[in-house]
């Protein structure tokens, strides 16, 4: 590809349209994370109900996800092809998840039938949104920007994005659930949580619609420029024909569950206060800690994927996880309940409170960490390559369908997380979502054990696997864009797109 033809992003888009992520990364947060636990501890809603009703709804949410790609690649109006569902979405999220945390607790607890109607019902529409708006986040990097050099770069601004998005509501979720100040997720925490997510999702939304706005034309659409119209009904042949969508959709289902279950509150709560006893003192500095060591994990992963290609990239980094959390592993079946010198001691009532055990767990959870969190995120600009090759394969531009075909199963796999851990506390005996004052139960740490170590180093394994036939390298990238770029230029000339897809191949471009 010439350096006329190649499509670049300027470094502001670069930097801005990430915040997209960013911006349902803090849905992300305020409802997958805490759904459950609202439904529980707040509504009074059956455990296994609120848990089973999660991934439920997220199966109808990956249900929606080709319906709404189809839509988008028909769409080209006056205010582009993306930048609708950006706005749409968010909207609806925003007035959902107030009506959902704010008002529902105002339902009378004599009125049950309500509370289980309003949570279901306000959760559905939530999810409709959701969709809308995180679809264009994988459909729209096709437009960007198809310099191999620059997608990689997606992951470090989508980082920014996430700490200033995820990353906030993380941290103020501990914070705010403090015995001084709202209480342990509590209707108030909801009520405090809601505005300041709300406010923040709506912020980096804006500014990831100006990062794209320029790139949401018709003259970066494809080869022909055109919208497709392609049925529902033709996805399977779609799936079964571009064998690296196929692979992908494996790697990143695997990496989401991974992220999924590992990060899930539950799972941290029986981790560091059921287990370590110090919720407060652990949870806010082992992310921290975990920021910290995603760092340099995430420069490396850019120099790599702009070296080698991303598939060198996503495999060195999840190997590199796989292997730390071995150690992790190790300390976690050496741990003893109420043994000081085998659990983890960070910040106690006398300050700073360390051992050796603390000292090794930090070390290989924060290389295991970083390097996977480096890489959840990677899919993202891979599912804009796999987009090019089928263009390549077939001649149509659909970012809308690639993008949402790839969160389909991601969304199918994350969903199991909060009926994973659901299921598991069944086994043990516990009925309830454990809070910070819930005491250790027996079985508690293998249920850990599985859901915070075993869970992910399986994700990993079947991400490696998958990857390994990935075809779409770094070089074979190179070639799919140069042969997208000269019919391209071919058809702005007047040849028809067969002609162009008949007569232009590898072999002419070299």
């Amino acid at each position: 590809m010439n350096e006329t033809t190649m499509n670049r992003a300027k470094p502001y888009q670069l930097a801005l349209f990430p915040m997209n992520n960013g911006a349902t990364n803090v849905y992300y947060v305020l409802i997958l994370s805490y759904i459950a636990t609202f439904g529980n501890a707040v509504l009074g809603i059956a455990m296994v109900f609120a848990s089973m009703m999660v991934t439920g709804m997220r199966v109808f949410d990956a249900i929606t996800d080709p319906i709404i790609g189809a839509l988008m690649d028909k769409t080209d109006g006056k205010f582009g092809k993306f930048r609708p569902f950006m706005v749409i979405g968010n909207a609806i999220m925003a007035v959902s998840v107030v009506l959902l945390y704010i008002v529902t607790p105002m339902i009378p607890a004599s009125m049950m039938w309500a509370r289980y109607a309003c949570f279901v019902g306000l959760y559905a529409v939530w999810v409709i949104g959701y969709t809308f708006q995180t679809s264009v986040t994988r459909s729209a990097q096709s437009v960007l920007t198809n310099d191999p050099n620059q997608r990689p770069l997606f992951t470090i601004f989508n980082t920014i994005g996430s700490l200033v998005g995820m990353g906030v509501m993380q941290a103020l979720g501990p914070i705010i659930a403090g015995d001084g100040f709202a209480g342990d997720f509590n209707a108030t925490w909801f009520a405090i949580m809601t505005p300041i997510g709300i406010v923040i999702s709506v912020a980096l939304t804006v500014l990831a619609i100006i990062g794209i706005w320029e790139k949401d034309n018709s003259k970066y659409f494809g080869i022909g420029g055109k919208q497709e119209q392609v049925k529902v009904s033709e996805y399977i042949s779609i799936i079964k024909a571009n064998k690296p969508l196929q692979r992908l959709m494996v790697a990143g289902g695997g990496c989401k569950l991974a992220l999924s279950i590992a990060t899930n509150l539950t799972v941290l709560i029986m981790l560091y206060s059921c287990m370590m006893g110090n919720y407060d003192g652990l949870y806010l500095p082992m992310m921290v800690l975990g920021y910290v060591f995603s760092a340099p994990f995430f420069l490396l992963t850019v120099r790599t994927s702009q070296k080698h290609g991303q598939k060198k990239s996503l495999m060195t980094y999840v190997t590199v996880a796989l292997l730390s959390y071995v150690g992790v592993l190790v300390l976690l079946l050496l741990w003893k309940q109420g043994d000081p010198a085998w659990n983890l001691r960070i910040l106690g009532e006398g300050g700073l409170e360390l051992n050796l055990y603390t000292i090794l767990f930090v070390l290989f959870f924060g290389i295991g960490y970083g390097a996977y969190y480096s890489t959840a995120d990677m899919p993202i600009p891979m599912v804009a390559d796999c987009a090019d090759y089928e263009t390549y394969r077939s001649g149509k531009f659909i970012p809308g369908i690639m993008g949402t075909l790839f969160s389909l199963v991601d969304k199918l796999v994350s969903s199991l997380a909060a009926t994973v851990v659901s299921i598991a506390l069944m086994f043990i005996g516990v009925g309830d979502l454990p809070t910070k004052t819930t005491a250790y139960v027996d079985g508690m740490n293998w249920v850990v054990i599985a859901l915070f170590c075993l869970v992910p180093m399986a994700a990993w394994l079947l991400t490696l696997f998958a990857m390994k036939g990935y075809e779409l390298d770094g070089q074979r990238v190179k070639t799919i864009q140069a042969v997208n770029a000269a019919r391209k230029q071919a058809v702005a000339n007047g040849m028809s797109m067969e002609e162009a897809m008949r007569t232009i191949t590898d072999e002419t471009v070299k």
